[in-house]
């Protein structure tokens, strides 16, 4: 395959992975370091630090559009990146040093993880009720929001904050280590634990996540991982299909939408696992 003929290739697949990333707040790296690693041959730290510069460029393209609708809770979003950010950069130092296969193999079982939060994650807000020793933390850190529906204005307050900060500090090891932007474990806690409205959760993540791929982009950076030749293509393909991903999010059916993406994930999670393995 000839330079021009492969660039094309990474441009449509990334415009793919973007597309459904931004849909499902997972980001793009869950599809696109797959495809460059099994379908294209290319050494998986150099699609880590490709897929980490189109994670910036995902969440900078798609946030807009979701604060622009009102759906995103920046001062959440903000509060996390915190622990998120931290994570990130404890979790890119690990990727550079171990072997690829090994990324590989935990690559695959955190997609297969995916799948199963994917399916799980509720399509419904929950009872907002607030636990007493969370309230003055809310209250301080002025967590509460709302966002709009068709029939007006939803009020919301985040639950179980700690518990969410922790789950987002894994979330930051993974991004860094595996180039994926950790959607899949931000939306855990901004929906599971914190108990936020699923749009919310997704939107929410999606800006988080450039901020925390950008700690571990630099690692990346200076270990010589970040290839412009194919971290070009893979940023443009990726913002491209965010954008229109982020237009069609609010008529979107969540459920048939987590189902397709899930079954997608699944079979790139085996592949993966098998690959590293050399089975």
């Amino acid at each position: 395959m000839n330079v021009l003929a492969f660039t094309a290739v990474v441009f449509a697949g990334s415009l793919l992975a973007g597309f459904l990333g931004s849909l499902t707040g997972l980001g793009g790296g869950v599809v696109i370091v797959p495809l460059l690693t099994v379908a294209l041959g290319v050494d998986i730290r150099y699609a880590i630090g490709a897929s980490l510069v189109s994670v910036i460029a995902t969440s900078s393209g798609a946030a807009a559009a979701y604060l622009k609708e009102g759906l995103t809770n920046m001062r959440v979003g903000i509060f996390l990146e915190v622990a998120t950010t931290s994570g990130a950069i404890i979790g890119a130092s690990v990727a550079t040093r171990l072997p690829g296969s090994t990324i590989e193999v935990i690559f695959g079982v955190v997609l297969l993880v995916s799948v199963y939060l994917t399916l799980t994650l509720r399509d419904e807000p929950a009872s907002q009720s607030v636990a007493a020793e969370d309230d003055g933390l809310v209250r301080r850190l002025r967590l509460a929001g709302s966002y709009p529906t068709p029939a007006g204005e939803v009020a919301y307050r985040p639950q179980r904050v700690p518990l969410g900060f922790g789950i987002m500090a894994g979330a930051g090891a993974l991004s860094g280590l595996l180039g994926i932007g950790s959607g899949a474990v931000k939306v855990l806690a901004l929906d599971q634990a914190m108990r936020l409205p699923f749009k919310v959760s997704t939107t929410t993540s999606n800006f988080m996540i450039g901020v925390t791929a950008a700690a571990s982009a630099g690692i990346y950076l200076r270990r010589g991982f970040i290839a412009p030749g194919l971290a070009m293509p893979v940023m443009l393909g990726v913002l491209a299909g965010s954008l229109v991903g982020a237009r069609l999010l609010m008529a979107a059916n969540v459920r048939v939408l987590r189902l397709v993406f899930a079954l997608a994930i699944l079979a790139l999670g085996v592949e993966m696992i098998v690959t590293g393995l050399h089975l």
